[in-house]
């Protein structure tokens, strides 16, 4: 048996990993890369596996940068099953073709005003491809063991970080890995806390926080400042939000503040159509979150859906103040950056990141600083005050990940540190194994490493 690190390796995009045991094939995730430009390209390039010999793929959950190269794959010729819980099923229906909607219509801009390289320029997938990918999904259970391939039992455990998120404890020729996927928080103000790590002899951990812990929420109090001070000033707040998780945690916590009088009685939009359906689902899976079905209505009350292109565009002429929360999370694609175009400028204006920013990506950049910024192929001056909140990440940080290995029945063999950048990877796998005792390693981006009996080749 052998595990090829493909993605998530020095880098917290592109989450790939495959498993190969007595000529069958498993992917574990597959998405996309993310960021600069030089890993955005990898979502172009052949993979190093032939997609026809895949058997199964299984999913952690349905972010992007682990879910949004499925399309791919199956334009490339996988005709498997994609093994998920019933949530992420839910929202990669939504997501997977919007990512197809987002890229056609980016190449469609690019052909019309002649912008790219590329003649004609074209999208990575189509919504077709998308919707063949959402034809192969399967759904599994949380605790129900599957043999996903002959002599690989699979089974899903509940990871928070986002509706649906799961940790896959893999079982083949007497051996047990676990790959966490994206591990949320015990103390998240949606999700319920990441599953105890089951007995194992591997862990493939993430490493997104493996260097820092989080500052305290206090309450939003950080948050409810921002907004003060910018409506004070007669500016808007843009809140850049991934549509599943950070959008529905954001409104949660303004409809709290909202309601202890912390904030001012301003206009709440959310420009952001899948992250309304998002919510929408979340609904349905109340059994997997903290939220009631008196807290969802509320936060339907607090804001104002925006759906329509329209509508959008309105928003954008509005001068008084408000709050908007709108798609992307790091400023990538989507509304947001229309947002950003029209607000960033303003002085009064304040734009706030409430989560991790991949570098390379608009949020990093400014978040570093950087006083102009590349829209739609203009330079935006970046007037606007620009705030990072790095108490409200789904991810957890580096000792809940230590608390996490350390809840297990035993101390795993091996810990494989991915999806994180080198510095934290490197970090955290000091930490493990001073605290833990056992061997850590981060691997490299195409490394291969061989199981033999108990023994471990890389």
């Amino acid at each position: 048996m052998k595990i090829s690190f493909l993605g998530a390796a020095g880098t917290v995009t592109g989450s790939r990993y495959l498993l190969e045991h007595a000529g069958r094939r498993l992917l574990v995730d597959c998405g996309l890369f993310q960021g600069y430009k030089n890993l955005r390209l990898m979502n172009w390039e052949a993979p190093p596996f032939d997609p026809h010999k895949v058997d199964a793929v299984v999913l952690t959950h349905a972010h992007l940068d682990h879910s949004g190269a499925l399309p791919r794959l199956v334009k490339q010729g996988f005709h498997g099953p994609i093994h998920a819980t019933a949530a992420t099923q839910e929202l990669c229906e939504i997501m997977l073709p919007d990512s197809a909607r987002l890229q056609e219509e980016e190449a469609g801009y690019h052909n019309r005003h002649g912008s790219s390289r590329h003649k004609p320029a074209l999208p990575l997938y189509d919504e077709a491809d998308a919707r063949r990918a959402l034809e192969r999904f399967s759904t599994l259970r949380l605790g129900k063991p599957l043999e996903v391939v002959p002599g690989v039992e699979v089974r899903l455990h509940a990871a928070g970080h986002i509706l649906g998120a799961a940790s896959v404890e893999l079982r083949c020729e007497g051996r047990t890995i676990v790959f966490s996927g994206d591990l949320g928080r015990p103390d998240d103000l949606v999700m319920l806390p990441p599953e105890p790590l089951p007995d194992c002899d591997e862990v493939v951990l993430e490493s997104t926080y493996g260097d820092r812990e989080h500052e305290p929420l206090d309450g939003g109090r950080p948050l409810a400042e921002v907004i003060r001070r910018t409506v004070a000033r007669g500016g808007t707040v843009l809140l850049p939000a991934f549509a599943v998780g950070r959008a529905q945690s954001l409104l949660y916590l303004l409809m709290r503040l909202r309601s202890s009088g912390t904030i001012p009685e301003v206009p709440v939009y959310v420009n952001s159509p899948m992250a309304i359906d998002m919510t929408d689902i979340y609904l349905r899976h109340r059994t997997e979150h903290r939220l009631t079905a008196d807290d969802c209505a509320a936060m339907h009350r607090l804001a104002r859906m925006v759906r329509s292109a329209e509508e959008s565009r309105a928003l954008n002429a509005n001068r008084e103040p408000a709050v908007i929360i709108s798609a992307s999370g790091m400023a990538t694609g989507g509304r947001v950056l229309h947002h950003l175009k029209s607000l960033a400028p303003d002085a009064r204006n304040a734009i706030v990141f409430a989560g991790y920013q991949a570098g390379g990506t608009r949020g990093a950049r400014l978040v570093a600083g950087e006083r102009r910024i590349r829209i739609f192929g203009e330079d935006v001056a970046v007037n606007a005050e620009v705030v990072s909140l790095r108490g409200l990440s789904a991810h957890a940080d580096s000792d809940q990940l230590l608390g996490w290995l350390k809840g297990g029945p035993r101390a795993p063999r091996r810990v494989y540190l991915t999806h994180g950048e080198p510095g934290p990877a490197d970090q955290l796998r000091q930490r493990v194994t001073a605290e833990l005792g056992c061997e850590a390693l981060v691997p490299r981006l195409g490394q291969v490493v061989e199981f033999s009996g108990s023994g471990t080749v890389s």
